[in-house]
């Protein structure tokens, strides 16, 4: 550390640091305030975000409750596209998909669920692919399904184990492959999967493997 004897001295090496490490040490002021001041900008824009799709769910749901498709349609459409970034968006699209199935329209469904899969977190994103499946039950691609599930690691699943076996069973079940579907729910069943037609359907299948066959 240097030792300075005179004022002088002190104020000589002063300029000399400053003319060194002035323009670094602005800029990086200058970094620091940006950065802090792009922070709170994108903080706050994201909470006007999530404000502003909360107002619109809001109203999705009293369109929903009063029976107002064509309404609703338009409000899930619009919190899907202008706010991306946000849980409001996936939940308009699995509301969205709810009323194509009501209204028939399977492939609009389908299309809406794959999106959502697409973009939702993992949670959402395993409620979607089940629903997404189920669409693909109704439209009859039974393979295409069981491959959507195949594409799914055991890991990943974790509380969805259950609800994933069971509509693997159906799935079974639809391509008469019968044996695969009694072993698909009966692993939905070990897994504590609450299911009120579990049972019914591993039955169903129990009592026609026991009944002959006629001649």
């Amino acid at each position: 550390m240097e030792i300075y004897e005179t004022e002088e001295e002190r104020l000589a090496a002063a300029k000399r640091w400053w003319t060194e490490n002035g323009q670094s040490t602005i800029t990086g002021i200058v970094i620091g305030i940006a950065l802090i001041l792009g922070w709170n900008f994108w903080q706050n824009y994201k909470q006007d975000q999530a404000l502003q799709a909360s107002v619109q769910y809001e109203s999705l749901l009293v369109a929903i409750k009063e029976e107002k498709t064509e309404s609703a349609e338009k409000i899930a459409q619009l919190i899907r596209d202008q706010f991306k970034g946000t849980p409001y968006a996936t939940f308009s699209g699995l509301t969205l998909a709810k009323i194509k199935v009501e209204q028939g329209q399977l492939d609009e469904a389908k299309s809406v669920l794959q999106a959502v899969v697409s973009s939702a977190d993992e949670q959402l994103a395993h409620v979607a692919r089940l629903n997404l499946v189920r669409v693909m039950l109704a439209k009859g691609e039974y393979e295409q399904g069981l491959q959507v599930i195949a594409d799914v690691t055991p890991k990943s699943m974790g509380g969805f184990s259950g609800s994933y076996d069971e509509l693997k069973g159906d799935l079974y079940v639809a391509l008469d492959r019968l044996d695969e579907a009694r072993s698909a729910y009966q692993s939905s069943l070990r897994s504590g999967h609450k299911s009120p037609l579990l049972g019914f359907k591993l039955d169903d299948l129990t009592e026609a493997a026991i009944v002959p066959s006629q001649p």
